[in-house]
């Protein structure tokens, strides 16, 4: 693990962190997020919950949950280029799946592209699971989407 990933800081997101997380969206995805959507989300949403993850004064990740009764839709996890592959994105989840039993969800979905084989592995360190497939999910290139689920120790199956 990177020494420097010991002085990493996970927090839920602020106001001021929009237009980082914005940023650093267009570096991730193909179809990123507006600063308007992550405002939105991060300021004015009460089912959402968004968590940054800052090193040594950079946003170099985020994720964000949507709590709906007792369910967790995990909307993004973003993690900058330059800082994977140091366990920022193993930090992130864990974090955030911390937050969402704590405010009471029981079990999380999400869904990845079908050819993102190192998100897949990610999610499934923490309990998820394939559980279908969204036909031409996203909109960039007409992908499929796996979806994926976790329930938290000791609650029913779905």
């Amino acid at each position: 693990m990177d020494s420097n990933v010991s002085k990493l800081i996970i927090r839920q997101a602020a106001g001021d962190d929009v237009h980082e997380m914005a940023e650093l969206d267009k570096i991730c995805f193909s179809v990123p997020w507006s600063e308007a959507s992550f405002l939105h989300e991060v300021t004015e949403n009460g089912l959402a919950l968004y968590i940054v993850a800052e090193l040594e004064g950079k946003l170099v990740g985020y994720a964000g949950i949507w709590l709906i009764a007792g369910e967790g839709h995990i909307t993004n996890v973003a993690v900058h280029p330059d800082y994977r592959r140091r366990h920022i994105g193993e930090a992130i989840v864990s974090a955030l799946l911390a937050e969402a039993e704590t405010a009471g969800v029981f079990a999380e979905t999400l869904e990845v592209r079908a050819m993102n084989s190192a998100a897949q592995g990610l999610y499934a360190k923490f309990g998820f699971k394939a559980a279908g497939i969204r036909k031409g999910y996203y909109e960039d290139n007409g992908e499929d989407a796996v979806i994926m689920w976790r329930t938290a120790a000791g609650s029913k199956e779905i």
